[in-house]
C-alpha cells in the first residue's frame, strides 16, 4: 500500500489523523503541493516533494501542483529574515519556468497545474478581512514556529498574513476540484493546518480533510543538503549539468545514501534493504551511491544524459580525457574548484603556485616521472598559457593516478 511504502521511506513526518488517512487513500483522492516561484528553477531540495506527487499520482490519485504566482510575491516567511520582495513581472516569469519543469516529472493527461493569482487577486481587502481574516486567531498564528522564531527580529504584516493566504488557497481547491489533502515539507506544517482549520471554520467540521508532511532532507555530518561548493544543486541542466549532479550524488556518504535512495527515487524496497547491506558489508564498493547517482540522474534528465555522464566519469577515471568533446569536458570542468594560477609562465611554477607540489623541486621530480599530465597528455616543464586552455580559460592538470585540478588563466 502507498502509505506503507511512504512510512518505509521516512516520508512521512506529521499527519492528521493517519489511520483515517490510511482507510481514505483506499480510493483516489485528489491532493496538492505547492511550489512558490522565488526563483526560475527548482533545485534538488524540491525533489522529494515533486517525487511524492509522482508516487501519489503513479498509485492511482489525482495530483495538483499549485505555482504560487500570489504568495510567491509576497514571500513564505523565513526563520532569519524578510524576504526580499520580487516585481509581479519576475513572479510571473518564474512561474511559467516552473512549469515547465514540474512537465518533466508530472503527467498533466491526468494531473492538474494551476496558478493562486488566479484567485487570490481577485480578493478586495474588506473580503479577504472578513471572509478570511476573521477565521484566524493572532495568538494562535504566533505560536507557529516560523512566526514564533521572527518575534524578536520582527515580521512584517505581509508575511505575518502568508498562512491565510495558504489556508485560502486549500479551501479554493477544496471548493473547486474536491482536493482533501495538502502534502508539504515538515517546515510548511503552520501553514497546513491552517488551511485545515479554515475549511472546517467556514464549511463544517463534517468536512474531512488530510494534511501530510516529510521531513526536509539533511546531511547526517550537518552540511546542507542540495549544495555544491556553496551554490544549489539545480534541477536545470543549464545550470548544474547532469555530470555534476551526478558527482554529487556519487560522492554520498555511507550515512546518508540508503536515506537519499529511500526518499529520491523509485527503487523498491527490496532492492534498498540489499544495497542496506552492502553499505554494512562491502562499503569500499560503493554500490548504493553508483545506483543513486544513476538513478537520480535518470529519473532528472533521462537515459540519454545519464549515459553522458557516465562517460566523463569513466574517462576520469581511467584518465583519457582526450576521449571527450569540448562540451563533455565543460560540464566536468564545472564541478570542480577553479585555481587562479598566472598566465605564461611555466608548468612547474603552476604546480607550485596551485599547491599541486610542495615546492619546484618536487614539481620537476613529478614531471620527470611521468606524475602530470596536462589537458589529458604527459608533457615536459613548459611554458603554460591561455593559449594550452582546453576549454575557455581553462586547463586541466592530473597528478598521480586519480587527482585532477582545474586551473584558470
Amino acid at each position: 500500500m502507498l502509505l506503507d511504502d511512504l512510512i518505509f521511506r521516512g516520508l512521512i513526518k506529521d499527519c492528521t489523523d493517519i489511520e483515517a488517512f490510511r482507510e481514505r487513500l483506499k480510493t483516489p483522492i485528489t491532493l496538492y503541493c505547492g511550489f512558490d516561484p522565488t526563483a526560475d528553477k527548482l533545485h534538488i531540495g524540491h525533489l522529494q516533494q515533486i517525487l511524492l506527487l509522482a508516487r501519489y499520482q503513479k498509485a492511482g490519485h489525482k495530483v495538483i501542483t499549485l505555482c504560487g504566482g500570489a504568495t510567491g510575491s509576497i514571500g513564505d516567511p523565513r526563520m532569519t529574515s524578510e524576504r526580499s520582495m520580487l516585481s509581479l513581472e519576475t513572479v510571473k516569469n518564474n512561474v511559467e519556468a516552473i512549469k515547465k519543469t514540474l512537465q518533466r516529472f508530472i503527467n498533466y493527461d491526468t494531473a492538474i497545474m494551476v496558478n493562486n493569482y488566479d484567485w487570490l487577486s481577485k480578493y478586495d481587502i474588506l473580503t479577504f478581512l472578513r471572509d478570511f481574516g476573521k477565521h484566524f486567531n493572532v495568538n494562535y498564528m504566533i505560536n507557529k514556529d516560523i512566526v514564533a522564531s521572527r518575534l524578536e527580529t520582527g515580521i512584517s504584516f505581509t508575511e505575518f498574513s502568508y498562512t491565510i493566504l495558504q489556508a485560502a488557497d486549500f479551501k479554493y481547491l477544496y471548493e473547486t476540484y474536491g482536493c482533501e489533502l495538502q502534502i508539504g515539507g515538515s517546515d510548511q506544517w503552520g501553514n497546513i493546518t491552517s488551511g485545515l482549520e479554515l475549511i472546517r471554520k467556514t464549511l463544517g467540521h463534517d468536512k474531512k480533510v488530510f494534511g501530510v508532511t516529510s521531513p526536509l532532507i539533511e546531511k547526517s555530518d550537518g552540511t546542507k543538503f542540495g549544495k555544491s561548493e556553496g551554490a544549489n544543486i539545480w534541477l536545470d541542466k543549464e545550470a548544474t549539468s547532469p555530470y555534476v549532479l551526478y558527482q554529487y550524488f556519487l560522492n554520498t556518504a555511507d550515512a546518508d545514501v540508503i536515506n537519499f535512495l529511500k526518499r529520491l527515487t523509485f527503487v523498491t524496497k527490496e532492492e534498498i534493504l540489499r544495497l542496506e547491506q552492502c553499505v554494512k558489508n562491502e562499503p569500499f564498493k560503493r554500490e548504493a551511491q553508483k545506483v543513486l547517482a544513476s538513478e537520480v540522474t535518470k529519473i532528472i534528465h533521462g537515459e540519454e544524459e545519464l549515459e553522458k555522464a557516465l562517460k566523463i566519469t569513466e574517462a576520469f577515471f581511467k584518465g583519457d580525457i582526450t576521449t571527450l568533446s569540448l562540451d563533455e569536458l565543460a560540464s566536468a570542468i564545472a564541478s570542480y574548484e577553479k585555481i587562479k594560477v598566472s598566465n605564461n609562465v611555466s608548468l612547474v611554477e603552476i604546480l607550485v603556485e596551485a599547491k599541486i607540489a610542495t615546492s619546484k623541486r618536487e614539481a620537476r621530480e613529478l614531471i620527470a616521472n611521468g606524475s602530470i599530465q596536462l589537458n589529458g597528455v604527459k608533457v615536459s616543464d613548459m611554458i603554460v598559457s591561455k593559449e594550452n586552455a582546453i576549454v575557455d580559460n581553462y586547463s586541466i592538470i592530473k597528478k598521480g593516478k586519480k587527482y585532477y585540478y582545474v586551473i584558470e588563466q
